[in-house]
């Protein structure tokens, strides 16, 4: 791990440890903030999977997940030497850029998608058939939250993000954020339980 201290005045501001993985994100934004596009090309390939689900599950069309995420990239790659703090905030600043063009979308579409996810599912029928209806079910539930809400839940249980990082992409506050999950939470449960 290697530590950056944040130097203001002579005084030690704040430490913050990044583990070899964020160094090596860091070392890449660097690079490509200079034109190195083959460090894009990795960053790219680090991330795509990622961006692709956080897209997918908000608009729930392979094709238009698809199309947005490209999007999303080349946005990125055009304004990836204004990326603030480069390699530490650039996960944040990845998912914003998703975020926005998602929002984009939505307006420019206005139409209701289908919400079939396709995931692997085990071998036994009765089990799989079982598994995506409770996929659907959740969807469905998770379909009727704010585009907030929904954002929320994608980013803490989806994506595994910390609610720093949630309310960086969102650009809210920490305690915006927890309150936007917990009433996320409270009306899926509520949603779910009426189904049953």
């Amino acid at each position: 791990m290697n530590m950056i201290r944040n130097k203001v005045g002579g005084e030690n501001q704040a430490t913050v440890t990044l583990t070899d993985g964020e160094s090596e994100i860091c070392r890449l934004v660097d690079r490509a903030a200079t034109g190195d596009f083959e460090a894009f090309g990795e960053l790219y390939s680090l991330y795509l999977d990622r961006i692709y689900r956080y897209v997918f599950y908000q608009v729930k069309d392979r094709m238009t997940a698809e199309d947005v995420t490209e999007e999303v990239f080349v946005k990125a790659w055009q304004a990836i030497d204004s990326c603030k703090g480069k390699g530490q905030t650039f996960s944040p600043w990845l998912y914003r850029i998703a975020h926005n063009q998602v929002i984009d979308n939505i307006r420019g579409q206005r139409k209701t998608v289908s919400t079939d996810v396709d995931i692997a599912g085990d071998d036994d029928p009765e089990l799989e058939t079982e598994g995506k209806l409770e996929r659907e079910r959740l969807l469905a539930a998770i379909s009727g939250l704010s585009q907030s809400q929904q954002q929320v839940i994608m980013l803490k249980f989806i994506e595994g993000m910390h609610t720093r990082q949630i309310g960086q992409i969102m650009g809210k506050s920490q305690g915006a954020v927890r309150i936007l999950q917990m009433r996320a939470l409270a009306r899926l449960r509520q949603k779910l339980d009426k189904g049953k």
